[in-house]
C-alpha cells in the first residue's frame, strides 16, 4: 500500500543553487535556487520570476552565475534564500562571504563555494510552462580544494540538496556506482 503526500514538488534531490548578479551599483545579490537544472548540455535552466531582484539584475548585466552550494556554508545559503535582495540592500555583505569578478561574463563567483558555473543571459520565459531565466554556461571554475589529479571530485564539493517533504538540507556526497556501466550486467544477461 501506498501513503498520498500532499507535496507537489516532490523530486528529490533538488539541488541548492547559489545564483550571483551585480546590483545596478556594482554590489554582489546572491540567491538561492533549488528550482534550477540543466535544460541540455551547455545550458541552465533556472525557475525563478520576475519579481526576483536576481531576475531583474540578470536582465540588466545579461549575466549570472551558478554556484553549488555546499555543507560548510548552509547557514549563508539558507539566508540567501529567506533574505530578498529587493527589501534588504547589503544583503551579501551581511554573508561574510567573498566575491571575485567572474572570468568570463558580467557576474561575481562567490568565493567560498568551491564549483561555480559562469552563465550569460540567453532569454527569460514567461509563458505558464516557461522555465524563467535560461543561460548559456561560458565558464565553469572549481576551487583547488575540490580537484584530484586534474580533476573535480564531486565528493570534496559537500554539495547539499533540498529535501521539499520536510524542508530540510542533506550532504550529496558518496559515490554509490558508475554511470554507464553498472547497468551493463543486465544487458550482458540476455
Amino acid at each position: 500500500m501506498r501513503t498520498k503526500l500532499d507535496v507537489t514538488e516532490g523530486i528529490f534531490p533538488m539541488p541548492v543553487l547559489m545564483i550571483a548578479t551585480y546590483n545596478e551599483d556594482g554590489s554582489v545579490n546572491v540567491m538561492n535556487d533549488a528550482w534550477g537544472t540543466m535544460q541540455e548540455r551547455g545550458v541552465v535552466a533556472l525557475n525563478l520570476t520576475e519579481s526576483h531582484k536576481t531576475v531583474k539584475n540578470i536582465k540588466a548585466r545579461g549575466a549570472f552565475t551558478v554556484s553549488i552550494a555546499d555543507a560548510a556554508h548552509i547557514t549563508e545559503a539558507d539566508y540567501f534564500g529567506i533574505e530578498s535582495g529587493n527589501r534588504t540592500a547589503g544583503k551579501f555583505a551581511r554573508s561574510g562571504l567573498t566575491a571575485s569578478k567572474a572570468e568570463t561574463v558580467d557576474a561575481p563567483v562567490i568565493n567560498e563555494f568551491p564549483l561555480c558555473l559562469e552563465c550569460e543571459f540567453i532569454e527569460y520565459q514567461n509563458n505558464p510552462y516557461g522555465c524563467g531565466v535560461i543561460g548559456k554556461v561560458m565558464n565553469v571554475t572549481a576551487d583547488e580544494s575540490v580537484m584530484v589529479n586534474g580533476r573535480l571530485d564531486m565528493s570534496l564539493v559537500n554539495a547539499i540538496a533540498f529535501d521539499p517533504y520536510t524542508h530540510g538540507y542533506y550532504k550529496v556526497t558518496e559515490r554509490v556506482g558508475e554511470a554507464f556501466q553498472d547497468g551493463k550486467k543486465l544487458k550482458e544477461q540476455r
